[in-house]
């Protein structure tokens, strides 16, 4: 934080008045079924976007990451709240600003912000949500705004979707603003009902796998996947009265296989339920201490991910399945919505320095290029940074 007020003084001619926090997030398990109306299983994690600010007395608003030097600092004003290609990153901040001052709330000057993040860019941690939330507890706090978390959240939603125009779900933006050290946030998508689950490892961490190979989710086929899922629910509600494949179990999807008809769309939704189901199980696996059940539980997901969804591809499996047979390894999966970006696994800490050896040698091995490995701890949401005393 020191040196990003440094920054902030030099880009912007004078001291910020506050700091600030969002992090990344993973998602322990329950993947790609947010849009399909079942659990997800995400937690915040310590990685995450600094952010230093001050108002303005005017309506410009200007922007500068350290992450992105060479863009220098990005300009634009409260009545020029439109998506423009040229301005990269600031498009989400000025989303944000768009959108709480459509809700209703006053923002009437305008903002300096200055950034660093060290969530890898392109790694699948979620690190445009993690600017989202940022910018948003930013305007919360500086211009005294009446929200909750859940609005918040929702903006954040809406930036992704409506502004940016990436049809994603829901859960990057929870797990990001409802963040709680060592809990993670069991939610079901389709109610938005959620409950924090403590994550106790004991001699055990998670250990992100970065395949650096960038995959950007609205040009991966994550739109076509959300297409065949919603029509094998549509060929489903021809007979049952569901609303989402997160309604069923695999013993009813596979009663009604011939009502899908399509060996392809059955696949996909046989992820989707199986999916939900591993979740609601490793959940039940946390709370009763059964850290082995839940590593059982990330391989399986992974198995799915792999045949039945098939999003992972050749360095997302070369990672996961290099390190489920590493000695200290309970399990690992592929995370994020696939194609690349990260893996998960839960290694036991004294293997750590051994696991990044032998999996990194093998990934450079098959892949022809590096791996890069983090330790993920499960940290606070998107906050304020209160000064020591």
């Amino acid at each position: 934080m020191t040196s990003l007020k440094e920054v902030f003084a030099q880009k912007f001619g004078a001291a910020s008045s506050t700091s600030y926090f969002s992090p990344g997030r993973i998602n322990l398990i329950g993947e790609h079924t947010d849009y399909n109306g079942g659990h997800v299983f995400p937690a915040a994690i310590t990685l995450g976007t600094y952010g230093e600010a001050r108002k303005r007395n005017d309506q410009k608003l200007r922007f500068y990451s350290e992450n992105f030097k060479e863009l220098g600092v990005i300009e634009s004003s409260l009545d020029e709240l439109v998506y423009k290609k040229e301005d990269s990153w600031a498009n989400y901040a000025k989303g944000v600003i768009k959108y709480l001052k459509a809700a209703g709330h006053t923002i009437d000057t305008g903002l300096e912000v200055a950034l660093y993040g060290n969530i890898p860019n392109g790694a699948g941690l979620s690190s445009s949500a993690s600017l989202e939330l940022l910018i948003g507890v930013i305007a919360e706090d500086l211009f005294q705004l009446e929200l909750t978390r859940l609005d918040l959240i929702l903006i954040g939603k809406k930036v992704e979707n409506e502004f940016i125009g990436v049809n994603s779900g829901i859960m990057d933006q929870f797990a990001i603003g409802m963040g709680q050290k060592d809990h993670g946030i069991f939610l079901d998508t389709n109610t938005l009902k959620y409950e924090m689950v403590p994550v106790k490892l004991g001699k055990y961490v998670v250990v992100i796998m970065n395949t650096n190979k960038r995959r950007e989710l609205a040009d991966s086929k994550y739109n076509e996947r959300r297409g065949e899922c919603e029509e094998a629910l549509r060929r489903l509600q021809t007979k049952l009265a569901i609303q989402s494949l997160g309604e069923l179990d695999v013993a009813t999807l596979e009663a009604n296989r011939e009502v899908i008809g399509d060996e392809i769309l059955f696949k996909r939704a046989l992820h989707a339920v199986s999916e939900n189901q591993r979740t609601i199980e490793a959940k039940k696996a946390l709370v009763a201490g059964d850290l082995v059940a839940f590593g059982q539980l990330l391989n399986a997901s992974h198995a799915s991910l792999k045949n039945d969804y098939e999003v992972t591809g050749l360095e997302l499996d070369t990672l996961a399945e290099t390190a489920q047979v590493q000695p200290g390894v309970l399990g690992a999966r592929m995370t994020g919505a696939g194609f690349g970006g990260c893996g998960i696994a839960l290694v036991e800490e004294k293997q750590v320095p051994a696991f990044k050896e032998v999996v990194g040698a093998k990934y450079l091995a098959t892949v022809g290029y590096a791996c890069d490995f983090y330790e993920a701890h499960i940290g606070d949401g998107s906050r304020k940074i209160e000064e020591e005393a």
